[in-house]
């Protein structure tokens, strides 16, 4: 007599998979709603304004000299015990320019340089002023730039230079768009590596895996049902973060959905077949861990999740651009932002398809229950 399909093992593995990850609240808090939070909130900071602003510490006793130009242009307040001086410069086309100064003793102005709460100091040298900043620190540099030709000429807008400002409009160029799909490359990542990776590995240490083999079962169809669970919940995940992104900030997909499914899928493979060899014979979860972060930290920060991976240094840029984080990144990226097809993302979807099978395949080999 034929069995009926919902018997089948490799269906009811998946199954209870999928049930045991949705009964839990903090994986749909994690997966889904932490993602859209930080979407939000760094869209807000880095997208929403429409000026700049800026914190100057002036010594207190070089103050004197900046007194007059910037109380005839800016405002006096108090505020927790001492001076604070704001003056607004109008820009309609790159936005207005806010400066904060606030008095206070050298010491605590290094204090405050040093916890972020001022980009710059300024002192008066024979009648010159003085800044003093860290030189690689962009936003400082900006700042010297836009103070230092203000102070000279207090009623100029900015910087002037020859021809026209004409700003940007383009989709694809605000920090969201770098940043969404960058959001989702790292969900896929962490959802695989700590989904997969130490549920195997929580499971081998309780030796719940040991009785799991009793019923008998089989390994490709027990790894296979946590990955195709996997898959499904990251798909939903994506899906709302991008909803988010396209509700709040107008984040479309310029490129390729053909183009954008296959590469979702190779990622998807990929961190799989490495989440399942680093697991594949590790049995306690502290050594587990260890593995877990030590290929995910790393290409969480090298990768360009957040930030573009150009700022490392020249000749590591190679070597960075062939880890699997770093393929899939660029490869959503260029489909959201730029347009890319089936052509352009072919190559590193192979790349993470190659990666994720010889991975899982090693990892099936090397798996153990107990």
């Amino acid at each position: 007599m034929k069995k009926h399909w919902t018997n089948n093992q490799l269906y009811q593995l998946i199954l209870t998979q999928f049930l045991e990850t949705i009964r839990e609240p903090s994986v749909l808090f994690w997966g889904i709603g932490f993602p859209i939070l930080i979407s939000i909130g760094l869209g807000l900071a880095f997208t929403q304004s429409s000026g700049t602003q800026f914190h100057v510490n002036i010594v207190e006793n070089h103050a004197t000299a900046l007194d007059s130009l910037i109380i005839h242009y800016g405002t006096k307040t108090m505020h927790d015990k001492s001076v604070v001086y704001t003056w607004t410069v109008a820009d309609s086309t790159l936005g207005n320019t806010k400066f904060i100064f606030k008095n206070s003793t050298w010491n605590n102005a290094i204090v405050a340089l040093k916890r972020g709460e001022a980009d710059l100091i300024l002192t008066y040298s024979g009648g010159k002023p003085c800044y003093h900043f860290d030189p690689h620190d962009a936003q400082a540099q900006l700042l010297y730039l836009k103070l230092s030709h203000l102070l000279q000429h207090p009623t100029v807008k900015a910087i002037e230079a020859e021809g026209h400002v004409t700003p940007l409009t383009l989709k694809g160029v605000r920090y969201i768009d770098f940043l969404i799909p960058g959001l989702i490359a790292l969900g896929i990542l962490n959802s695989l590596m700590w989904g997969i990776s130490y549920s195997i590995i929580e499971r081998r240490s309780q030796k719940l895996l040991r009785r799991m083999i009793a019923t008998p079962m089989r390994k490709s169809n027990f790894l296979i049902a946590l990955i195709l669970v996997r898959f499904v919940m990251n798909m939903v995940e994506a899906g709302v973060l991008f909803f988010f992104a396209w509700l709040f900030f107008s984040t479309t997909i310029q490129g390729n959905i053909g183009a954008l499914f296959l590469l979702f899928v190779a990622g998807n493979v990929a961190f799989s077949g490495i989440a399942v060899l680093i697991s594949s014979h590790t049995e306690k979860t502290e050594i587990g861990t260890g593995w877990i972060n030590a290929i995910t930290m790393p290409m969480m920060i090298l990768s360009g999740i957040f930030f573009s991976y150009h700022n490392f240094p020249e000749w590591s840029i190679g070597f960075i651009k062939l880890l699997p984080l770093t393929l899939l990144t660029d490869g959503i990226r260029s489909i959201f932002n730029e347009g890319a097809g089936l052509m352009q993302v072919a190559f590193p979807s192979l790349l993470l398809l190659a990666l994720g099978v010889i991975c899982f395949i090693m990892g099936l080999k090397r798996f153990r229950w107990f």
